[in-house]
Protein backbone atom coordinates (compact mmCIF):
# COMPACT_ATOMS: atom_id res chain seq x y z
CA UNK A 1 0.00 0.00 0.00
CA UNK A 2 1.12 3.48 -0.53
CA UNK A 3 -0.30 6.81 -0.07
CA UNK A 4 -0.24 10.34 -2.27
CA UNK A 5 1.50 13.75 -1.24
CA UNK A 6 0.98 17.26 -3.39
CA UNK A 7 4.41 18.20 -5.58
CA UNK A 8 6.28 19.30 -8.15
CA UNK A 9 7.44 17.38 -10.91
CA UNK A 10 9.30 17.61 -14.17
CA UNK A 11 8.09 16.28 -17.35
CA UNK A 12 10.83 16.21 -19.40
CA UNK A 13 13.94 17.66 -19.02
CA UNK A 14 12.76 20.95 -21.60
CA UNK A 15 9.61 21.16 -19.61
CA UNK A 16 8.18 23.30 -17.03
CA UNK A 17 6.95 22.06 -13.38
CA UNK A 18 3.46 20.43 -13.23
CA UNK A 19 1.54 20.40 -9.88
CA UNK A 20 1.10 16.42 -9.63
CA UNK A 21 1.22 14.22 -6.78
CA UNK A 22 3.77 11.01 -6.02
CA UNK A 23 3.41 8.31 -4.28
CA UNK A 24 4.83 7.44 -0.92
CA UNK A 25 5.31 4.12 0.74
CA UNK A 26 3.52 2.90 4.02
CA UNK A 27 5.72 2.99 7.05
CA UNK A 28 8.12 0.34 7.61
CA UNK A 29 8.96 -0.41 11.34
CA UNK A 30 12.26 2.02 11.09
CA UNK A 31 10.36 4.70 9.20
CA UNK A 32 9.73 8.03 9.61
CA UNK A 33 7.02 10.33 7.58
CA UNK A 34 7.46 13.98 7.53
CA UNK A 35 5.55 16.77 6.69
CA UNK A 36 7.57 18.43 4.57
CA UNK A 37 7.02 22.56 5.31
CA UNK A 38 10.08 23.87 2.93
CA UNK A 39 12.45 22.10 0.74
CA UNK A 40 15.77 24.64 -0.86
CA UNK A 41 16.51 24.91 -4.47
CA UNK A 42 20.00 23.77 -5.44
CA UNK A 43 22.19 24.25 -8.26
CA UNK A 44 22.31 20.45 -8.97
CA UNK A 45 18.84 20.08 -8.65
CA UNK A 46 18.55 21.98 -12.29
CA UNK A 47 21.45 20.51 -13.76
CA UNK A 48 19.55 17.04 -13.13
CA UNK A 49 16.28 17.93 -14.08
CA UNK A 50 17.49 19.32 -16.85
CA UNK A 51 19.68 16.41 -17.52
CA UNK A 52 22.90 17.94 -17.60
CA UNK A 53 24.35 15.21 -16.36
CA UNK A 54 22.76 12.44 -18.10
CA UNK A 55 20.70 9.48 -16.89
CA UNK A 56 18.07 11.44 -16.08
CA UNK A 57 14.47 9.61 -15.61
CA UNK A 58 11.27 11.76 -15.88
CA UNK A 59 8.95 12.58 -14.70
CA UNK A 60 11.34 13.93 -11.29
CA UNK A 61 10.18 15.37 -8.44
CA UNK A 62 13.73 17.02 -7.43
CA UNK A 63 14.86 18.29 -3.83
CA UNK A 64 17.25 17.14 -1.07
CA UNK A 65 17.28 19.84 1.31
CA UNK A 66 14.29 19.05 3.39
CA UNK A 67 12.90 20.66 6.83
CA UNK A 68 9.79 19.89 8.01
CA UNK A 69 7.88 17.95 11.48
CA UNK A 70 7.43 14.17 12.15
CA UNK A 71 3.86 13.27 11.52
CA UNK A 72 4.47 9.92 11.68
CA UNK A 73 6.51 7.07 13.44
CA UNK A 74 6.70 3.50 12.66
CA UNK A 75 6.88 0.73 16.02
CA UNK A 76 11.06 0.94 15.96
CA UNK A 77 11.86 4.31 15.57
CA UNK A 78 13.88 5.09 18.86
CA UNK A 79 15.07 9.04 18.15
CA UNK A 80 12.18 10.93 16.83
CA UNK A 81 8.42 11.18 17.95
CA UNK A 82 5.65 13.05 16.20
CA UNK A 83 6.35 16.36 16.58
CA UNK A 84 9.81 16.99 16.36
CA UNK A 85 11.66 19.18 14.13
CA UNK A 86 13.69 17.35 11.00
CA UNK A 87 15.68 17.48 8.09
CA UNK A 88 16.54 15.23 5.34
CA UNK A 89 19.77 16.03 3.01
CA UNK A 90 20.85 14.19 0.22
CA UNK A 91 20.61 10.66 1.26
CA UNK A 92 17.95 8.51 2.11
CA UNK A 93 19.30 5.01 2.56
CA UNK A 94 22.36 2.93 2.77
CA UNK A 95 23.50 -0.67 3.57
CA UNK A 96 24.52 0.49 6.93
CA UNK A 97 27.14 -2.49 7.59
CA UNK A 98 30.01 -1.58 4.72
CA UNK A 99 33.28 -0.30 6.40
CA UNK A 100 32.29 3.21 5.25
CA UNK A 101 28.92 3.33 6.71
CA UNK A 102 30.04 2.01 9.88
CA UNK A 103 32.84 4.82 9.95
CA UNK A 104 30.19 7.33 9.20
CA UNK A 105 30.21 7.94 5.84
CA UNK A 106 27.58 6.50 4.16
CA UNK A 107 27.83 8.87 1.48
CA UNK A 108 30.54 6.10 -0.02
CA UNK A 109 28.31 3.33 0.48
CA UNK A 110 30.78 0.00 -0.43
CA UNK A 111 27.65 -1.54 -1.42
CA UNK A 112 24.43 1.96 -2.52
CA UNK A 113 23.89 4.90 -1.00
CA UNK A 114 20.53 6.22 -2.28
CA UNK A 115 20.05 8.97 -3.05
CA UNK A 116 16.82 11.19 -2.47
CA UNK A 117 15.78 11.68 -5.81
CA UNK A 118 16.16 10.07 -9.05
CA UNK A 119 18.15 7.12 -7.88
CA UNK A 120 16.57 3.24 -7.11
CA UNK A 121 15.25 2.67 -3.92
CA UNK A 122 15.66 -0.72 -1.58
CA UNK A 123 12.45 -1.35 -3.24
CA UNK A 124 13.12 -0.97 -6.53
CA UNK A 125 10.87 2.21 -7.21
CA UNK A 126 12.39 5.56 -8.37
CA UNK A 127 12.96 8.30 -5.30
CA UNK A 128 11.01 11.28 -5.34
CA UNK A 129 12.50 14.40 -3.76
CA UNK A 130 11.64 17.32 -1.55
CA UNK A 131 9.41 19.74 -3.73
CA UNK A 132 6.40 17.36 -2.44
CA UNK A 133 4.29 18.07 1.24
CA UNK A 134 5.62 14.91 2.63
CA UNK A 135 8.31 11.95 3.18
CA UNK A 136 9.25 8.40 4.25
CA UNK A 137 12.34 7.97 5.13
CA UNK A 138 14.35 5.29 7.29
CA UNK A 139 15.09 7.10 10.84
CA UNK A 140 18.40 6.68 10.14
CA UNK A 141 18.64 9.16 7.49
CA UNK A 142 16.62 12.08 9.65
CA UNK A 143 18.46 14.54 11.61
CA UNK A 144 16.88 16.83 13.96
CA UNK A 145 17.47 20.70 13.26
CA UNK A 146 17.53 22.39 16.68
CA UNK A 147 15.12 24.57 18.17
CA UNK A 148 17.43 27.51 17.63
CA UNK A 149 16.64 27.30 13.66
CA UNK A 150 13.66 28.17 12.07
CA UNK A 151 12.54 25.45 9.24
CA UNK A 152 13.20 28.14 6.80
CA UNK A 153 16.68 29.11 6.85
CA UNK A 154 17.68 25.60 8.07
CA UNK A 155 16.91 23.60 4.94
CA UNK A 156 19.52 24.81 2.68
CA UNK A 157 22.27 23.70 5.54
CA UNK A 158 21.03 19.59 4.70
CA UNK A 159 23.27 20.37 1.20
CA UNK A 160 25.10 23.79 0.85
CA UNK A 161 25.70 23.38 4.53
CA UNK A 162 27.12 20.25 4.73
CA UNK A 163 28.83 20.08 1.66
CA UNK A 164 31.18 23.38 3.14
CA UNK A 165 31.65 22.05 6.96
CA UNK A 166 32.64 18.93 5.79
CA UNK A 167 36.30 19.96 4.34
CA UNK A 168 36.18 23.04 6.58
CA UNK A 169 36.22 20.72 9.45
CA UNK A 170 38.78 18.72 7.92
CA UNK A 171 40.79 20.62 6.58
CA UNK A 172 40.92 23.58 9.28
CA UNK A 173 42.24 20.37 12.05
CA UNK A 174 45.21 19.90 9.67
CA UNK A 175 45.70 23.65 9.19
CA UNK A 176 44.64 24.91 12.66
CA UNK A 177 41.58 26.88 13.46
CA UNK A 178 43.73 30.38 12.91
CA UNK A 179 44.01 29.15 9.09
CA UNK A 180 44.15 31.48 6.75
CA UNK A 181 41.13 30.54 4.18
CA UNK A 182 39.72 31.62 1.12
CA UNK A 183 36.53 31.22 -0.53
CA UNK A 184 35.92 31.32 -3.81
CA UNK A 185 32.51 32.04 -4.81
CA UNK A 186 29.86 34.09 -3.25
CA UNK A 187 27.00 32.17 -4.10
CA UNK A 188 24.90 29.34 -2.23
CA UNK A 189 27.47 27.41 -1.33
CA UNK A 190 30.01 30.29 -1.43
CA UNK A 191 28.23 32.35 1.44
CA UNK A 192 27.68 29.35 3.71
CA UNK A 193 31.13 28.90 3.29
CA UNK A 194 32.17 32.36 4.46
CA UNK A 195 29.93 32.00 7.83
CA UNK A 196 31.10 28.48 8.68
CA UNK A 197 35.00 29.15 8.15
CA UNK A 198 34.46 32.44 10.21
CA UNK A 199 32.57 30.61 12.99
CA UNK A 200 35.53 28.21 13.18
CA UNK A 201 37.75 30.90 13.50
CA UNK A 202 39.58 31.31 10.70
CA UNK A 203 40.84 34.22 8.88
CA UNK A 204 38.43 34.52 5.66
CA UNK A 205 39.05 36.41 2.32
CA UNK A 206 36.03 35.71 -0.54
CA UNK A 207 37.68 35.55 -3.85
CA UNK A 208 34.71 36.33 -6.18
CA UNK A 209 34.72 37.63 -10.40
CA UNK A 210 33.52 40.69 -8.85
CA UNK A 211 32.92 43.04 -5.73
CA UNK A 212 29.04 43.70 -6.37
CA UNK A 213 29.09 41.24 -2.75
CA UNK A 214 31.49 42.67 -1.02
CA UNK A 215 29.38 44.25 1.50
CA UNK A 216 27.71 41.02 1.98
CA UNK A 217 30.96 39.13 2.35
CA UNK A 218 32.30 41.11 5.21
CA UNK A 219 28.91 41.07 7.31
CA UNK A 220 29.22 37.23 6.53
CA UNK A 221 32.56 37.51 8.31
CA UNK A 222 34.99 37.93 5.87
CA UNK A 223 38.22 39.93 6.61
CA UNK A 224 39.01 40.48 2.85
CA UNK A 225 37.12 40.36 -0.30
CA UNK A 226 38.87 40.22 -3.45
CA UNK A 227 37.64 39.98 -7.38
CA UNK A 228 39.56 37.72 -9.27
CA UNK A 229 38.78 39.70 -12.27
CA UNK A 230 41.68 42.12 -11.39
CA UNK A 231 45.07 40.61 -11.88
CA UNK A 232 46.37 42.12 -9.14
CA UNK A 233 44.86 40.24 -7.04
CA UNK A 234 46.71 37.00 -7.66
CA UNK A 235 50.05 38.91 -7.67
CA UNK A 236 48.55 40.60 -3.82
CA UNK A 237 48.09 37.46 -2.62
CA UNK A 238 50.53 34.78 -3.57
CA UNK A 239 51.43 32.50 -0.66
CA UNK A 240 48.86 33.68 1.59
CA UNK A 241 46.34 30.53 2.03
CA UNK A 242 46.57 27.24 4.24
CA UNK A 243 43.04 26.31 2.58
CA UNK A 244 41.19 27.31 -0.70
CA UNK A 245 37.64 26.28 -1.26
CA UNK A 246 36.04 26.83 -4.50
CA UNK A 247 32.43 26.47 -4.98
CA UNK A 248 32.27 27.55 -8.50
CA UNK A 249 30.99 25.30 -11.55
CA UNK A 250 33.40 27.05 -14.12
CA UNK A 251 36.64 26.31 -15.37
CA UNK A 252 39.70 27.77 -13.34
CA UNK A 253 43.44 28.22 -13.75
CA UNK A 254 44.76 26.11 -11.04
CA UNK A 255 48.24 27.16 -11.27
CA UNK A 256 47.06 30.66 -10.37
CA UNK A 257 45.05 29.18 -7.26
CA UNK A 258 47.63 27.12 -6.17
CA UNK A 259 50.11 29.88 -6.80
CA UNK A 260 47.77 31.57 -3.81
CA UNK A 261 48.36 28.83 -0.97
CA UNK A 262 51.17 28.60 1.44
CA UNK A 263 53.57 25.62 1.45
CA UNK A 264 51.67 22.83 2.42
CA UNK A 265 48.46 24.60 1.81
CA UNK A 266 45.23 22.57 0.33
CA UNK A 267 43.45 23.55 -2.73
CA UNK A 268 39.37 21.61 -2.33
CA UNK A 269 36.94 21.92 -4.71
CA UNK A 270 33.62 21.40 -4.07
CA UNK A 271 32.09 22.60 -7.08
CA UNK A 272 31.94 20.56 -10.29
CA UNK A 273 33.41 22.13 -13.36
CA UNK A 274 31.82 21.67 -16.78
CA UNK A 275 35.24 20.41 -18.49
CA UNK A 276 38.32 18.50 -17.32
CA UNK A 277 40.98 20.40 -16.12
CA UNK A 278 44.90 21.13 -16.60
CA UNK A 279 46.47 19.38 -13.51
CA UNK A 280 49.64 22.13 -13.25
CA UNK A 281 51.99 19.16 -11.17
CA UNK A 282 55.26 21.63 -11.13
CA UNK A 283 52.54 24.15 -8.89
CA UNK A 284 51.34 21.31 -6.48
CA UNK A 285 55.27 19.75 -6.37
CA UNK A 286 56.34 23.39 -5.21
CA UNK A 287 55.49 23.50 -1.95
CA UNK A 288 54.08 20.51 -1.51
CA UNK A 289 50.96 21.51 -1.73
CA UNK A 290 47.28 19.71 -2.12
CA UNK A 291 44.41 19.34 -4.23
CA UNK A 292 41.39 17.46 -3.13
CA UNK A 293 37.67 16.94 -3.55
CA UNK A 294 35.06 16.88 -1.11
CA UNK A 295 31.08 15.36 -1.36
CA UNK A 296 28.59 16.50 1.28
CA UNK A 297 28.87 14.69 4.58
CA UNK A 298 27.75 11.14 6.64
CA UNK A 299 24.61 11.57 8.85
CA UNK A 300 26.33 12.25 12.09
CA UNK A 301 28.82 14.41 10.70
CA UNK A 302 25.63 16.71 9.03
CA UNK A 303 23.84 16.54 13.08
CA UNK A 304 26.86 18.00 14.10
CA UNK A 305 26.90 20.80 11.19
CA UNK A 306 23.28 21.37 12.30
CA UNK A 307 23.92 21.76 15.91
CA UNK A 308 27.16 23.97 15.20
CA UNK A 309 24.96 26.55 13.22
CA UNK A 310 22.55 26.30 16.04
CA UNK A 311 25.29 27.39 18.74
CA UNK A 312 26.69 30.51 16.32
CA UNK A 313 23.52 31.26 15.17
CA UNK A 314 24.96 30.46 11.24
CA UNK A 315 21.29 30.31 8.89
CA UNK A 316 21.10 30.44 5.28
CA UNK A 317 20.65 33.77 3.49
CA UNK A 318 16.90 32.93 1.64
CA UNK A 319 14.41 33.76 -0.64
CA UNK A 320 11.28 31.99 0.09
CA UNK A 321 9.01 31.23 -3.01
CA UNK A 322 5.77 29.70 -4.00
CA UNK A 323 5.36 26.50 -6.16
CA UNK A 324 4.60 28.93 -9.04
CA UNK A 325 7.56 30.84 -9.41
CA UNK A 326 9.85 27.46 -9.35
CA UNK A 327 10.44 27.74 -13.06
CA UNK A 328 11.66 31.37 -12.92
CA UNK A 329 13.68 30.42 -9.94
CA UNK A 330 15.70 27.99 -11.69
CA UNK A 331 16.78 30.67 -14.54
CA UNK A 332 17.78 33.46 -11.86
CA UNK A 333 20.09 31.14 -10.28
CA UNK A 334 21.42 29.82 -13.41
CA UNK A 335 21.95 33.46 -13.84
CA UNK A 336 23.32 34.13 -10.22
CA UNK A 337 20.45 36.79 -9.62
CA UNK A 338 19.75 35.33 -5.68
CA UNK A 339 20.88 35.80 -2.65
CA UNK A 340 21.50 33.46 -1.76
CA UNK A 341 19.29 30.48 -1.59
CA UNK A 342 15.70 29.93 -3.04
CA UNK A 343 13.76 27.89 -0.80
CA UNK A 344 10.04 26.83 -1.35
CA UNK A 345 6.93 26.60 0.64
CA UNK A 346 5.49 23.29 0.03
CA UNK A 347 2.16 24.04 1.32
CA UNK A 348 1.89 26.56 -1.90
CA UNK A 349 1.68 23.06 -3.95
CA UNK A 350 -1.93 22.42 -5.22
CA UNK A 351 -2.19 20.37 -7.65
CA UNK A 352 -4.72 20.10 -10.04
CA UNK A 353 -7.77 18.66 -9.17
Amino acid sequence: MTTTTPALAMPSAGGRFQATTVERCDLRPDDVRIDIKFAGICHSDIHTVRDEWGKATYPLTPGHEIAGVVSEVGPEVTKFKVGDRVGVGCMVDSCGECSQCRAGHENFCEKKTVFTYGDTDVDGTMTQGGYSQQVVVTERFVVRIPDGLDLDVAAPLLCAGITLYTPLKRWLEHAGSDAKVAIVGMGGLGHMGVKLASAMGADVTVLSQGLSKEEDGRRFGARDYRATSDATTFEELRGTFDVIISTISADLDLSQYLSLLKPFGTFVTVGLPPNPQQLPFGALINGDKTIAGSNIGGIALTQEMLDFCAEHGITAEIETIGADEVDEAYDRVVKSDVRYRFVIDTATIQPAS
